[in-house]
C-alpha cells in the first residue's frame, strides 16, 4: 500500500509531463505515461526488436532506464517548485526475463525528504493478456537546488 503523500507544487502533474518530454531516450523507448499521482508514476512503452539483447528478451539496460525514471518521476512529484531530480543510487533484481507484448512500470515512493527520496519500481511485462512481474528497483533520488544547468 502506497502512503498517502502531498505535493509540495501544485502543478507538479505539468512539471513531469514537460520534463519527460524532453527525455529523447523515452521516445526511443516509445514510452507514455499512463498515470501520475504524488508519490507515483506509471509509465508504458510497446515491445520493439531495437530495445532487445541477443537473446530476444528487453534490455537489461532498458529495464534499468524506465525502472529509473518511474522512481525519478515518483520522487519528483513530491519536490518543491524550484527543484530539479537526479538519481544518486540505485540496485536493480532481474527476476525473470522482460518479454511480452507491452511493458508498464511503476514507481513508488517510500521515504520522501527535502533532499533525498527513497523509491521502490516494478516492471510488469504483458503477453497473451497475462501480466508478470520481471524486475525489481530500489532508488534514491535527490533534489536538486539553484543549479543553472539542472532544470526540473
Amino acid at each position: 500500500m502506497t502512503p498517502q503523500f502531498k505535493p509540495r507544487n501544485s502543478e507538479y502533474k505539468e512539471k513531469i509531463i514537460e520534463s519527460f518530454n524532453r527525455q529523447e531516450v523515452m521516445k526511443t523507448v516509445n514510452a507514455s505515461i499512463i498515470g501520475v499521482r504524488p508519490g507515483e508514476m506509471e509509465l508504458e512503452f510497446p515491445y520493439h526488436s531495437s530495445l532487445t539483447q541477443q537473446h530476444g528478451f528487453i534490455h537489461a539496460g532498458i529495464v534499468s532506464t524506465m525502472l529509473d525514471t518511474a522512481c525519478g518521476y515518483a520522487a519528483f512529484s513530491l519536490m518543491s517548485e524550484n527543484a530539479a531530480v537526479l538519481t544518486i543510487e540505485f540496485k536493480v533484481n532481474l527476476l525473470s526475463p522482460t518479454k511480452g507484448e507491452h511493458f508498464r512500470v511503476v514507481g513508488k515512493v517510500k521515504k520522501s525528504g527535502k533532499t533525498i527520496t527513497v523509491t521502490e519500481g516494478e516492471l510488469f511485462s504483458y503477453s497473451n493478456g497475462r501480466e508478470k512481474l520481471t524486475a525489481t528497483m530500489v532508488a534514491t533520488i535527490m533534489s536538486i537546488y539553484d543549479r543553472e544547468e539542472i532544470k526540473g
